[in-house]
């Protein structure tokens, strides 16, 4: 086995925390893959990984070298493709706010991936923007412009957003006509991994956008949480219209100050600069474009 080999075979121990399930993942005896993490470690005079008797993690120079070993597979892996023959294969990582995930992509990853068996897509949810380079990721996907960021940017489509309560919430509070009258409004808030502090809500008037803080019920850092408690009668919540769609069509919630929305905020598809695209990032980012193409 050759250390590129080798690489496979840390890269799959970190990965399913355990040296029997990645032995039985390579179709190798457990016993060589022991032999493997043995010889890579004296070879680095480096302890790699924590054993106990039920996990196995990577140290922090085990965590390091992890990502080496994927760059430096991912790179090989790609410049093999670019000489072979049209198959997209291996690894990509995506990390995607959960919500777009469940209503722009899953729908349509049946077909993309029965197009491309070889390609193995490994989803990750946030909405922080993570450092691509260090922890492995391919691709993110953010709504929002990032303040500061030298990665690519590829605009996917714009989303609109809307302010709802549920009807209960507006028979006690009372409907508001423009953002002045939501003195005694409460919302239900968003806390921003950003900024760390709860997102106001935000209206277009005289060709300015405003902010209207008010205070909070509640603060979530999840979306459905967000949502199901607007239907709860817990407070006003502003989201993007289509998470609201079916709520809004069942009546389950109403909008309001429609007259007032802000811009719709673009969504974008962010890469690393430094990098040659990758095959199967190019298929996979184009397939993407056609599933946000709707909401554009």
């Amino acid at each position: 086995m050759d250390r590129f080999d080798e690489m496979r075979v840390f890269i799959r121990v970190v990965e399913t925390r355990s040296f029997r399930r990645s032995a039985e993942s390579l179709g190798l005896p457990p016993s060589t893959v022991s032999d493997v993490i043995k010889r890579m470690e004296a070879r680095l005079n480096i302890r790699l990984l924590d054993r106990t008797t039920r996990v196995v993690a990577p140290t922090l120079d085990g965590e390091a070298w992890y990502r080496r070993c994927l760059d430096i597979v991912d790179r090989v892996e790609d410049a093999e493709a670019a000489f072979s023959d049209d198959v997209v294969r291996g690894r990509l990582r995506v990390d995607v706010h959960g919500t777009l995930a469940r209503h722009f992509l899953l729908p349509g990853l049946p077909e993309f991936l029965a197009r491309h068996p070889d390609l193995e897509l490994v989803l990750s949810e946030g909405d922080r923007l993570v450092d691509l380079i260090r922890e492995g990721v391919d691709c993110v996907v953010r709504v929002g412009t990032p303040d500061d960021s030298d990665l690519i940017q590829r605009r996917l489509c714009s989303l609109g957003e809307a302010v709802v309560g549920s009807p209960g919430y507006f028979e006690r509070q009372g409907v508001p006509q423009t953002p002045e009258d939501l003195d005694g409004h409460r919302c239900v808030a968003f806390l921003s991994s950003r900024t760390g502090t709860p997102m106001d809500l935000s209206f277009a008037s005289g060709g300015a956008e405003i902010t209207r803080p008010l205070p909070a019920t509640l603060v979530v850092t999840g979306a459905e949480t967000m949502l199901d408690a607007a239907r709860r009668g817990l407070g006003l919540i502003q989201a993007p219209r289509y998470h609201l769609e079916a709520d809004l069509a069942a009546g389950r919630l109403v909008e309001v100050l429609s007259g007032f929305a802000p811009d719709p905020t673009p969504v974008l598809a962010l890469y690393p600069r430094d990098r040659q695209l990758s095959p199967r990032l190019r298929v996979f980012l184009d397939w993407l474009s056609t599933r946000f193409s709707p909401a554009g």
